[in-house]
This record gives structure tokens, C-alpha cells and sequence, in this order.
């Protein structure tokens, strides 16, 4: 497949076929330039009749030359031909420069080029600003008493007359005419520094070019002059800002990572690539982090350089989504570029801030390309120029209009952050009256989508979640509605389970066997307060005060347990200290264990504000429709890496609630019958992942074990917290609990995995 092809116009290689068979088509000299130049290394032609010598010093880099040496050998005629130069460091001393004042080879330059086009849909011009009139006569023809930019040259001088005489009209402009007739639907992209982007486009007519002043203004930071590029390119013409190709590297250039670093500089100039106008063009090595500068020579990387993946991982995350969004943000016909307005009224000029629209999508970007903090709104647009049909207007837009958003003044808009996944909220009467505002960090970016308005009803209660978030983000709107709902019971809940206290009551009383006063009063006091609000959500009006003491119990008995259960004492008894230490052994291994017991000792017993006999059902109810769930979750996380293990906490949670009263149960009805409950309930199936494989149903050794343990620790600690229980009987529990467990540990050896082998060997 054939997509594009790189042309280098202004030279050609010293070795090329052109300069064996066509000398005459390059700038040259039948004299050296320089007396002092020695031509006495290797002959670089593959052509018997020809020899091409690159000066001494040059060939073995101890200096440079401006010619390199070419020797007709049946005529014996020596000719000094130029090397490609573009006046700004050495001559490229692998090229040969030709010789664009003579008309016969701009044509024949012109023939090749498209022939090149029509064999290929795009083609891309290397260092086509050396071609543009100004700098052949700045290189080539410097005029008469200048020094000129290359060694040498001034000698051959020309006044404007004489070189416009000699060229009279652009090189490029002609190319371009003759494209466009001849190959029409090729694509002609300039490879144009020096600022040269404008022109090349607004004169020469290009279709695309490399817009270097991108990357050089976006890394040094001069925001200001760069913003003021883009606002008078808005005013006299925005169809340009879609002919430019943004970049922050090329092989000419030292490589991103050099120029921009790994952070969140680096990340915000690439999504502004990613999201203007234009053409994004990222360089090699650019994604994966490498720092060599590499050359169109090199044959292979010359330092061993490694993949940083978290770079990778992060493009993946924040810019590859955006380059996919292409479509939306690569147009002029809504662009619109706003200023960042200040508290103080000033303009922040280091904020780029702009939007597009394309179909029924919307989007909305902001970048502090600064190290410092920011804040302030966004709400006009710029001055720009727009057309209508035939007419052409100097307008600017309310960011309601340019980000076509149908707003009346009672709705709100939520929208949604590319970059971090959240999602925001404002009121349209805010929009209407002032626009956006947004506080920003140093260099730190933002990407805007999916924008839509919605109105209050009596499930969504925007203006009350608007008061309670403000202009912060959220994972998800609808869910922060509900949270807003659940208000009264996620607050309580969060304050007992979250990493930080159940950490540090864990670290605390680890060990011991008893708890403080002043902790033992505030425990009291968050399960009051949880008690309060799901009493509200219920509209339970009873004395909560036995139930709190309850709760409150289970919990520090969960808390000190390995203390109470260490001071077990029967001499002589190996099976309890057995039982002890299988007891203690995950309970001290793991605190995802350790915070699950704690939640489990605050869910088991809500649903007992029902009154109801069953009240594990409503306890599991309870725990769904608040979401309690999800607290325990995100504790979890921050203990585990395993999202596996996150996932079996949580079922064992509801395994651990639905089944809280087994050992009651077994002491009226066999224990056969508990075991036959449990293995034909499809949630502990799901939980012991019993799966059928050739006739065959299977179940998971590692969570089986998991299920007895819980099933063990839980009567356990409700025994314990239970100030009414009879404790003499508390080791004669355990040993009985040993007993259960040992038959359940042999099961599972004995039925090699198989679930209906185990059923049958617990309930015969």
C-alpha cells in the first residue's frame, strides 16, 4: 500500500545519478574555492567514468567544506560542486545542490515531482523553505556588497532585478498550480521553519506545512507571542490553522523527552497537538520516552534505550483517545479560541484555551503552559473571521453559541474531563452570565467532552448536588446523584470505614485484649451517627441506644480479637491451639481480612432497625441500596493490588452477613443440613467458582478455604461481643468449631476439587 513519499527537492545525494550523469544541473565551480581544500580520499561513485571525492578535512570530520569534488575521467574536466546548505550550521556534506536560478532545472524538478504524484497520494518536502525565492537568493545569489549566508557565494552576487529576472515567480507556487491540475488529489505537505508556515501557505498555496513555531514558542514558553501567531491567523484567515502540521520533534530536532521532559508540561503541549486544527505528527520515539537523536542514516539506535512503559501507558490513557476524536477538533469552520480572563481582569496570556464542534459533538480545551497557578473564566470568544457563503464577518461567539449549546437559564450543563475521567457540573445562568471557571495548576491541562443539559426533576437534584460539589469533578453524575441521596448513610459510614482509622485502630489494638475509653467513645459515637441516618432513611423512630452498643461491641470485639482469642487457655490441648492458630494465622496475614471483619461487624446488624426477624435479609438489602459496599472497596484497594481479591472480600462480606447465624442453626438442626444449605446456594457456588469441565464440576481450593475460615471467625466474634453469652462455654464453642472445621479441611482433600464429591462427603 502506498501512502506517501518524502522528496528532498532542493539537493540530491553526491553519489545520485543526476550528478553522475547531469553535472550541469548543480550550482558548481570549474575551480576549488578555497586553495587550501585537499580532495585526496576515497572515490564515492559507483560509476567507473566518474570520481566523487569529499574534502579531506570534511571526510574525516576535522572541518567543512562548502564543495565536494567531481572528475570526469575520459575528459579529465574537474567541477567543484556545491554542497546542500541551508546557511544556518555546516553543509550537508552527503548532497549536492542544485542549481534552481536555471529554468530547465526547476522544470525537470517539477516533471519529477509529478511523476512522484501520481504514483503516490501524499508527498512531503524536506527542508522546502530553502526553495522559497528569498532564501535561494539569500543562499545562492546574495545581493551585490552583502556577505552573503554561505562561503564563497558573494562573488556571484545579483541585484533584486536580476534574480527576479532569473526566477520570476515562486517555485512552490508554481508546483502547487501544477499539482492541482495534473495530480488532483494529491496532498502536498512542507516541511517550512523560519516562520515561514504563513506564507507558504496563504502565498505558496501548500496544503500542509510544518508549523516549527509550535514547538519552539510552545517549549521556550513565549505563550504570549504564540497566542498572538494564532489570533491573527483567526482574523485574517482560520482556514490556515488546518494546513499546519504540529510537532514537537523531527529528526532535525533534539527529541521530545530533551525538549519537554516526561511531566505534565510535556503531556499538556502533546494534547494541544492532539486537538488543533491541523495535523498532529508525533516523532519516532516520541511515545516510548527515548532521548537519542537519531539521524535518516542511522541503520539502528546506537544507545540502549528501554520502552518506558509508564509514558506509553499514560499516552494511552490521555492522548491516544483525543487523536482518535480527530474528526471533532481537526476543522476551522467552530473553532473558537477564547482569553483567560483573571479575577483583576487581566488577560493570563500563558492559558491556551479553545473549543470545536463537529456534528453533535462538542469540545472544550484549556492548558496553563506555565509554572505557576492560574484562575479566571473563559467566556468569549476572540475576534476571527467567518464566512458566510460569499461574505466574510469579524465576529465573536459566547461559549454557550461556539460550543452550540441550546441553554436557557434554569438547566444545568455536565460535561466530561478526557484526561481525568471526571465529570463536572455548572449552572447555565452561570455559563450565560460569565462563562467557565476553572482554577489551574502549573501546566496542568484539560480536555472537555460530551457535553449535554439537563434539568432538575424529582429524581435529579442538580441545584442540591451543584451546592454540595461546586466546580468539582466526579467519577460519575448519576452516581452522585445518588450519593447526595444517600447522604445520611454514606457520610456515617465512610467515617468508620476508611483506610486511615480502620489502619490505625487495627495498629493499635493488634494484640490486645481490651480497648480505651476515649476510642471506645468515639466508636460509639460514628455508629450512633450511622445508626441516625439510616434510621432516617428508613423512618424507623425506636430507641437505637441497644442496637448502637451492639454494633458497637461486634466492632472492638473484631478489633481486639487476636488479644481475646491468644488468651484462650487449655493446657494440654492441641487441638485448641491448633484451632488458635488457624484462627489468627489470615487475621494477621492480611489486612484486606482484618477490614472486612471490622465492615462486616458495622453491616451484619443494621437490619435489625426493621424489627424483623430475618433481619440478615434486610441488612443485605440495605447494604446494596446504600452502596456500602463500595467504601469497603475502595479501603480495599489501598491494601491489595489484586482487584481479584478486592471482588472475593466483598462476596464474602454478603456470605458473611446471609449466613451470620449459622452456628445457631447447627445447634437445632444436624450439621449435614447447614452443609447442604451452603453448597447448593448459587452465591456461595459463584464464590467457591464451581464450574463444569468435561462432565465434571469443579470448585476453587484457595476461595473454599477462604468460605470456612469466615464461617469459623464470624461466630466466633459474635460469641465474644455478645455481653449476654455464657463464656464458660466460649472453649468448649472452639473445640466444636474445630471439630466442624477439620471435617471440612478432610472434605476438601479427599474430593480432589470435585464439588459433588465434597457435597457428598459433608452430607452423608
Amino acid at each position: 500500500l502506498k501512502l506517501a513519499s518524502d522528496m528532498v527537492p532542493n539537493h540530491m545525494g553526491i553519489d545520485s545519478e543526476w550528478v553522475i550523469r547531469h553535472p550541469e544541473r548543480f550550482l558548481g565551480l570549474d575551480q576549488c574555492p578555497y586553495p587550501s581544500y585537499q580532495f585526496n580520499g576515497q572515490d564515492l561513485s559507483s560509476d567507473p567514468n566518474v570520481v566523487i571525492q569529499i574534502e579531506d578535512h570534511y571526510f574525516d570530520r576535522t572541518d567543512a567544506a562548502v564543495v565536494f569534488r567531481r572528475i570526469q575521467k575520459d575528459s579529465g574536466q574537474h567541477k567543484f560542486i556545491y554542497h546542500g546548505n541551508d546557511g544556518t550550521s555546516m553543509p550537508w556534506n552527503d548532497t549536492a545542490q542544485l542549481n534552481y536560478l536555471d529554468p530547465q532545472v526547476r522544470e525537470i524538478v517539477i516533471q519529477t515531482i509529478l511523476h512522484v504524484a501520481r504514483m503516490f497520494p501524499i508527498i512531503r518536502f524536506d527542508a522546502a523553505m530553502t526553495l522559497a525565492k528569498k532564501h535561494i537568493q539569500r543562499l545562492w545569489f546574495p545581493q551585490p556588497g552583502s556577505g552573503g549566508a554561505i562561503p564563497s557565494r558573494s562573488e556571484y552576487g545579483m541585484t533584486d532585478e536580476q534574480f527576479d529576472q532569473a526566477i520570476p515567480a515562486e517555485f512552490w507556487r508554481e508546483v502547487v498550480d501544477r499539482v492541482a491540475v495534473e495530480c488532483p488529489n494529491t496532498l502536498l505537505l512542507a516541511e517550512a521553519f523560519w516562520l515561514m508556515e504563513s506564507y507558504f501557505v496563504r502565498t505558496l498555496g501548500m496544503h500542509r506545512v510544518y508549523n516549527s513555531a509550535f514547538m519552539h514558542m510552545l517549549r521556550n514558553e513565549d505563550n504570549a507571542g504564540y497566542r498572538k501567531i494564532l489570533k491573527n491567523t483567526l482574523e485574517f484567515d482560520p482556514e490556515i490553522l488546518k494546513r499546519y502540521v504540529n510537532f514537537m520533534n523531527n529528526p532535525d530536532e533534539r527529541t521530545a523527552v530533551d525538549q519537554f521532559g516526561k511531566g505534565d508540561k510535556y503531556f499538556g503541549i502533546c494534547m494541544l497537538m492532539a486537538t488543533m486544527p491541523g495535523l498532529p505528527m508525533l516523532g519516532h520515539g516520541q511515545i516510548e520516552g527515548f532521548s537519542e537523536k537519531y539521524g535518516m542514516e542511522f541503520r539502528k539506535a546506537y544507545w540502549d534505550e528501554q520502552v518506558d512503559r509508564d509514558m506509553v501507558a499514560r499516552h494511552e490513557w490521555e492522548i491516544f483517545p483525543l487523536l482518535h476524536q480527530r474528526q471533532l477538533f481537526a476543522g476551522v469552520e467552530n473553532f473558537n479560541m477564547y482569553d483567560f480572563v483573571t479575577p483583576n481582569g487581566g488577560v493570563n496570556e500563558n492559558v491556551y484555551a479553545y473549543s470545536n464542534h463537529s456534528g453533535q459533538d462538542s469540545g472544550l480545551v484549556i492548558y496553563n503552559n506555565n509554572f505557576g497557578s492560574t484562575e479566571g473564566w473563559i467566556h468569549f470568544s476572540i475576534p476571527q473571521t467567518r464566512k458566510s457563503g460569499q461574505n466574510k464577518s469579524i465576529e465573536q461567539l459566547p461559549i454557550d453559541k461556539a460550543l452550540f449549546i441550546r441553554a436557557d437559564r434554569e438547566g444545568f450543563i455536565i460535561f466530561r474531563d478526557q484526561v481525568t475521567r471526571l465529570q463536572y457540573l455548572r449552572p447555565l445562568s452561570e455559563l450565560l452570565d460569565r462563562g467557565f471557571f476553572f482554577k489551574l495548576r502549573g501546566y496542568e491541562y484539560h480536555a472537555f467532552l460530551d457535553f449535554r443539559v439537563v434539568q432538575n426533576d424529582a429524581f435529579h437534584d442538580y441545584a442540591a448536588l451543584y451546592s454540595f460539589i461546586g466546580h468539582q469533578g466526579v467519577p460519575d453524575m448519576e452516581q452522585a446523584i445518588g450519593e447526595l441521596v444517600l447522604r445520611p448513610v454514606q457520610e456515617p459510614f465512610r467515617a468508620i470505614v476508611n483506610t486511615g482509622y480502620l489502619d490505625y485502630l487495627s495498629y493499635k489494638y493488634s494484640g490486645n485484649s481490651q480497648i480505651d475509653a476515649l476510642d471506645a467513645g468515639e466508636i460509639h459515637t460514628k455508629v450512633e451517627q450511622l445508626l441516625n441516618g439510616a434510621a432516617l432513611k428508613t423512618a424507623v423512630h425506636t430507641n437505637l441506644g441497644d442496637l448502637r452498643d451492639s454494633i458497637s461491641s461486634l466492632f472492638t470485639t473484631g478489633l481486639t480479637l487476636q488479644g481475646v482469642v491468644q488468651a484462650v487457655n487449655l493446657p494440654g490441648s492441641k487441638k485448641l491451639k491448633e484451632l488458635i492458630d488457624y484462627i489468627l494465622d489470615p487475621l494477621l496475614k492480611t489486612k484486606a481480612n482484618r477490614f472486612t471483619l471490622l465492615t462486616w461487624a458495622i453491616c451484619s446488624q443494621l437490619g435489625k432497625l426493621s424489627g424483623n426477624e430475618s433481619y440478615a435479609d434486610y441488612s443485605i438489602a440495605w447494604l446494596d441500596d446504600w452502596q456500602l459496599s463500595r467504601p469497603l472497596a475502595e479501603v480495599l484497594r489501598s491494601v491489595t493490588s489484586s482487584e481479584e481479591e478486592v471482588q472475593n472480600q466483598l462476596l464474602l462480606l454478603r456470605l458473611g452477613i446471609s449466613q451470620q447465624d449459622w452456628y445457631d442453626r447447627a445447634r437445632k438442626t444436624p450439621l449435614v443440613e447447614i452443609f447442604k444449605a451452603w453448597f447448593t446456594d448459587p452465591e456461595i457456588q459463584s464464590f467457591l467458582r464451581v464450574n463444569r469441565y468435561k462432565e465434571v464440576l469443579w470448585y476453587n481450593r484457595e476461595t473454599f478455604e477462604q468460605f470456612a475460615w469466615w464461617m469459623l471467625i464470624t461466630p466466633i466474634t459474635k460469641m465474644l461481643a455478645d455481653p449476654a453469652a455464657d463464656r464458660s462455654r466460649f472453649t468448649e464453642m472452639m473445640l466444636n468449631l474445630y471439630e466442624i472445621t477439620s471435617a471440612l479441611r478432610k472434605a476438601e482433600k479427599k474430593s480432589g476439587y470435585q464439588f459433588e464429591k465434597l457435597i457428598s462427603l459433608t452430607t452423608r
